[in-house]
């Protein structure tokens, strides 16, 4: 019998140590869901971290549209045509960059005048939408609901119709680039600024990158949206910063457990990819995207920096909005209550910039173009 009582011992031991592990990882998730007020409800929770909930589709919608609302159809269907044009379309991409070779994950949001007639001909402005870390792209949709709130805005004619992108920023949950290109690693601010932006224009009908385009994030997301304006200028038309920084941190690469310089140690890279810096050192005449600010009043320290780099802005663009949500701090909470008021002041500027491109439109030269040039 005593072999049996020692089964049994070791049996509840192993069975204590599981049932002891799973609060351990809820609570820590609940630890850090009390500090950022990430998840709303358990099932916010439950759908980001499995990754599901997002209800997208697995590619681009074949659609065909008729000279009026009455017919047509999105993928062989006369009911998802109409759903698609009362509610917009969401569908989940895989995105690889011809230059940086990266391989992610992009949802794809489409707005119902997409798949309306009077639109069939118009190309519109887009918006990269950059999570935080630890963050998904989904977040933005289980989290912040940035759709729903964007559906309502159009419906009540507060924003004008837009493409929102959202791409896996880092490429896994335990990772931190910052859209950054690493030093002998991944180039993840070709892959976003200039990789994918690209790829949307080719694949839908979304004007090309230029003053149509816009960038906005929310923590570390926010220090991308600002850093990818500024290094490509041309390639934008807005940014909006939520609760961001404006000077990089050390990258958490795949399989490392240790903080990395995204530079090698290269100081004039870094000054390169420092907002703060960036906008001082860029020439007078050098034409930026237009820029919203926001944080919550509480997160102090990102109060003081967004005002540092607010007051730095402001040669160039005295106007730029600054937006303190009262009461709230470094969480979802504020990022919920700017991305209305952020979505309502960019979609219009961008929707005219995305008419002047189409009544003017701009040359681009073509790799072709550039070899004859050169030869």
């Amino acid at each position: 019998m005593w072999w049996l009582l020692a089964t049994r011992r070791v049996a509840f031991r192993v069975l204590a140590a599981c049932l002891a592990f799973v609060p351990a990882m809820v609570f820590g998730v609940l630890g850090v869901n009390k500090y950022y007020g990430y998840y709303q409800t358990w099932g916010a929770m439950r759908a980001d971290l499995t990754q599901q909930g997002a209800g997208a589709a697995s590619g681009i919608p074949d659609i065909r549209l008729a000279g009026d609302s009455r017919s047509g159809t999105l993928d062989g269907s006369r009911s998802h045509l109409k759903t698609a044009q009362r509610h917009g379309y969401l569908m989940r991409l895989t995105v690889t960059g011809r230059r940086s070779h990266l391989t992610r994950t992009v949802y794809v949001y489409l707005p119902p005048q997409y798949f309306q007639p009077a639109y069939r001909a118009y190309r519109f402005p887009a918006i990269e939408l950059i999570h935080g870390q630890p963050g998904v792209p989904q977040a933005w949709i289980n989290v912040l609901e940035v759709t729903h709130d964007f559906d309502r805005l159009l419906a009540a004619r507060r924003a004008q119709p837009a493409v929102l992108v959202m791409p896996d920023a880092n490429g896994g949950l335990a990772i931190s680039l910052q859209c950054l290109n690493q030093v002998g690693g991944p180039q993840d601010l070709t892959y976003l600024a200039v990789d994918l932006p690209g790829e949307i224009a080719r694949q839908l009908r979304v004007a090309p990158p230029g003053r149509a385009w816009g960038v906005a994030g929310y923590s570390e997301g926010g220090f991308c949206a600002a850093n990818m304006a500024l290094r490509y200028p041309h390639r934008y038309g807005f940014a909006g910063v939520l609760s961001g920084y404006f000077a990089p941190l050390d990258n958490q690469l795949a399989g490392s457990g240790v903080p990395v310089s995204p530079f090698g140690g290269d100081d004039r890279l870094r000054e390169q990819n420092t907002p703060f810096d960036e906008l001082l050192n860029l020439p007078r005449t050098t034409v930026i995207p237009r820029f919203w600010l926001g944080a919550g009043s509480a997160d102090r320290q990102v109060v003081a920096d967004t005002e540092r780099f607010w007051q730095e802005l402001r040669p160039r663009q005295p106007d730029a909005p600054l937006m303190l949500n009262p009461g709230t701090g470094h969480s979802v909470k504020t990022w919920r209550a700017l991305d209305s008021p952020m979505l309502s002041w960019a979609t219009p500027r961008l929707a005219h910039a995305a008419q002047q491109a189409a009544v003017r439109p701009v040359k681009t030269a073509t790799v072709a173009d550039r070899r004859r040039v050169a030869g």
